[in-house]
């Protein structure tokens, strides 16, 4: 007895700490079975309400009344308010509470009703039979419910209580000994049945904890697996999942769905020249960022690599594009990371539902169609999806395709352009020229196929082979004449350039000051402090740089103090206007002695007529190269005018 003491005790306090949703489990058992509750009912109510009349007795006769109405007020909670609300699935906690009250209330009611109609019988009648049929159907309800309640076991206990003590204290009012002794026998069944109780109280609730702690654990893996375990915020798989939700919900007469497709500009380098795990914490800055400004109202999430997508509700095409910017921006913000900022920008594809389509397919394929338009339109760009821009976009994507194994099936070839001195009597080096001649396109512009190489990394190996085959052709010319090879921004910052450059020379057995590599001013722009490293290394390999296009709108004095060139090569622009532009004149004058006062060499590039020779001749600029003197040409041409045979340089006085 003092253990079972004990265990209420401890029922009593640990009834408190029941998680909440082991709590709605456990309440909802009340109801699991509500045929039994209405079997139970009404059989008990009926068999009180047969003894009452048979009795005669007015006392008994109102007490079967009042179990009557409460068995019906049981009834009809049980197959009723419950069941809906367990089908919606949105018990809050007060609900829970009060549901568990109103049972409460009615289990013991009605328990305490039978309780007192057997001590009725047991006193105000002599019929054994009826005596009989009272105390058996009160002992018999309180033992089946006491099984059936055991989720809540303060019910079940009090239900067993409340039946069963009103028939011991009738039994021993009675002072038969036979009656006495089967008061005695039913509080002992009741000890024994609040054990049992408890015991299977203590069977369901480890077995509703464990299966709670299953879904849990399921829920959990499940939510896991949509997200993206780099930034946290959804992947594809939930995207998609939460993207056809919205679309599902969609009112077109209210609202529009916006999906803003994100692509980092310059991610590339940024890997290339921090490593891996730079990128890493730069692609969980970003998605930080936009997870904390449109998360809570919008869906953020990473489709892979550098590529993220924003899908927010705007009531108009102008909250599309305010969004739009609201992402660059957020984008544009450096990262801190091991000491240094790393700076990337964004470009943007966006397309609107139900404008621009109505299903998760053909949206998502136009936003992407966006996004290629917003790159191929500069970095930093966003751009909406209209209808006419699929077949440009679609032969990027084709190219970008086709890229991929170009290298590999030796579609790549180099021309040469040769540099004169100014005399334009002897060719000082030749610009490497990559082209491209595809098996389904044919030839390629150069200005189209490699921003689509650089978008793809694929300018690197690309890059590699250039080096490679520009030395390899160079190491068979005279030893006085050089290789100039122009550098992509994402080359100038990968960092296994400067092995690149080491084993093309070792296996062409070219030197090392033969060998000149070109980069424009935007790329200085980027990133100055690794720009200035690259060029570092560069210059310690013994091979020459040169600043390409100098005065294009990018120019600053500074550039020629910090970066170790050797050589400036003056835009074409300047060029063009020196027939016209006294201005142009100047300018190229200025920036040739300049440059002799620093101790670099000038080269003027695109000569196209002989009034711009004559001009730049009088100007004391070192190099020239242009149309005028020759074109872009294979090896073997280059070849052969080295060796004198016969071809014509044009422009020569």
């Amino acid at each position: 007895m003092t253990g079972l003491i004990s265990r209420l005790t401890q029922l009593r306090h640990s009834d408190h700490a029941i998680a909440a949703s082991v709590r709605e489990t456990l309440v909802g058992s009340l109801y699991a079975s509500p045929q039994s509750l209405v079997i139970g009912a009404i059989t008990s109510s009926g068999m009180m309400g047969v003894v009452a009349l048979v009795s005669g007795s007015r006392s008994m006769i109102l007490c079967a009344v009042a179990i009557l109405i409460v068995a019906g007020i049981r009834v009809s909670d049980a197959i009723g308010i419950w069941p809906r609300s367990a089908r919606r699935g949105a018990a809050t906690a007060s609900q829970l509470a009060d549901k568990e009250m109103l049972y409460r209330f009615g289990a013991l009611s009605y328990s305490a009703l039978l309780g007192v109609f057997g001590l009725l019988a047991l006193v105000y009648t002599d019929e054994a039979v009826l005596q009989l049929l009272a105390v058996t159907t009160t002992i018999g309800y309180a033992a089946g419910i006491a099984g059936r309640n055991a989720g809540r076991p303060w019910i079940a206990l009090s239900q067993l209580c409340f039946a069963s003590l009103p028939l011991s204290f009738g039994l021993i009012l009675s002072f038969d000994p036979l009656k006495i002794a089967l008061a005695v026998v039913i509080m002992l069944f009741v000890v024994a049945m609040m054990d049992i109780t408890l015991q299977t109280y203590g069977v369901i609730l480890q077995a509703t904890t464990v299966s709670r702690e299953k879904v849990a654990l399921a829920e959990y893996h499940a939510a896991v697996a949509r997200r993206d375990d780099l930034t946290g915020v959804a992947n594809r798989t939930a995207f998609r999942e939460q993207f056809e939700a919205r679309l599902r919900t969609l009112c077109t007469a209210e609202r529009w769905l916006t999906i803003h497709w994100i692509d980092l500009d310059r991610f590339k380098e940024i890997n290339d020249s921090f490593g891996h795990l730079a990128g890493n914490a730069l692609l969980a800055g970003v998605a930080r960022r936009l997870n904390e400004a449109f998360g809570s109202t919008g869906i953020v999430a990473r489709l892979g690599g550098d590529e993220f997508a924003v899908v927010c509700d705007v009531e108009h095409r102008d909250g599309a594009a305010s969004i739009g910017r609201r992402i660059i921006d957020l984008v544009e913000q450096p990262v801190h990371y091991d000491g240094r900022l790393l700076h990337v920008g964004a470009s943007l594809g966006i397309a609107i539902a139900p404008v621009d389509g109505t299903d998760a397919d053909t949206l998502l394929k136009n936003a992407d169609l966006a996004l290629y338009r917003a790159k191929d339109s500069g970095r930093g760009q966003m751009c909406f999806y209209e209808p006419l821009m699929d077949e440009k976009v679609e032969r990027s994507r084709d190219l970008a395709s086709e890229l991929q194994g170009a290298l590999e099936r030796g579609e790549f070839q180099l021309m040469f352009q040769p540099i004169f001195d100014l005399a334009g009597q002897r060719i000082l080096s030749c610009e490497a020229l990559l082209r491209w001649t595809n098996r389904r396109h044919g030839s390629i512009s150069p200005a189209e196929f490699i921003p689509i190489a650089e978008d793809n990394g694929l300018i690197v190996p690309i890059g590699s082979w250039v080096i490679r085959e520009a030395c390899r052709t160079a190491s068979s010319w005279p030893a006085d004449v050089k290789i100039a090879v122009n550098l992509s921004p994402v080359q100038l910052r990968a960092t296994n350039l400067p092995m690149v450059i080491m084993s093309a020379l070792a296996s062409s057995g070219l030197e090392a000051e033969r060998l000149e590599l070109e980069v424009t001013e935007s790329v200085l722009l980027d990133d100055i402090e690794a720009s200035l490293a690259a060029l570092d290394a560069i210059n310690r390999l013994h091979v020459r740089t040169t600043l390409d296009d100098f005065g294009t709108g990018y120019s600053s004095l500074s550039y020629l103090t910090k970066f170790p060139f050797q050589t400036l090569k003056i835009d074409r622009s300047f060029i063009a206007d020196l027939e016209q532009s006294p201005a142009s004149v100047a300018i190229v004058q200025t920036v040739i002695d300049l440059a002799a006062k620093l101790g670099m060499r000038t080269v003027a590039e695109g000569i196209e007529t002989q009034a711009q020779l004559d001009q730049l001749r009088r100007t004391r600029c070192d190099a020239v190269q242009g149309y005028l003197l020759a074109r872009p040409m294979p090896a073997t041409m280059v070849a052969t005018m080295l060796a004198g045979d016969g071809i014509k340089i044009q422009g020569r006085s």
